[in-house]
């Protein structure tokens, strides 16, 4: 599978994209207008070995319910990821089996190296 979760309003997942240049093969899914499945969430679990490491605690939504305040649990995490797009931690880059998670620098320059690979 080729696969990107993205947000295509997201000035980051946009520069990202660019700059990754990916071939024609990938499937996008804009998150905002088509939301990830729960089918989808534990594909995406069982390539990243949690929930938790889909989940980004930089989203507004995360200080705003006051969820760091909190001892989340699994499926806790599942449970905010399916409520609303904003907790995915974006962009979520599927090669095959490979799973790249987030807009590190590290990541993308993973994401490449996959790329050239794959």
């Amino acid at each position: 599978m080729k696969k990107v979760y993205y947000l295509k309003t997201c000035s980051t997942c946009v520069r990202i994209l660019k700059e990754l240049d990916l071939p024609s093969d990938f499937e996008l899914q804009d998150i905002k207008t088509n939301p990830i499945t729960e089918t989808q969430l534990e594909a995406l679990k069982a390539l990243s070995g949690s929930y938790e490491a889909l989940f980004s605690k930089r989203a507004k939504l995360y200080k705003e319910k006051g969820l760091k305040d909190q001892n989340l649990t699994e499926k806790d995490y599942k449970h905010y990821l399916l409520e609303h797009y904003t907790f995915l931690s974006r962009p979520v880059i599927v090669i095959n089996d490979a799973i790249f998670i987030g807009n590190a620098k590290k990541t993308t320059a993973s994401t490449k190296i996959a790329l050239n690979e794959s």
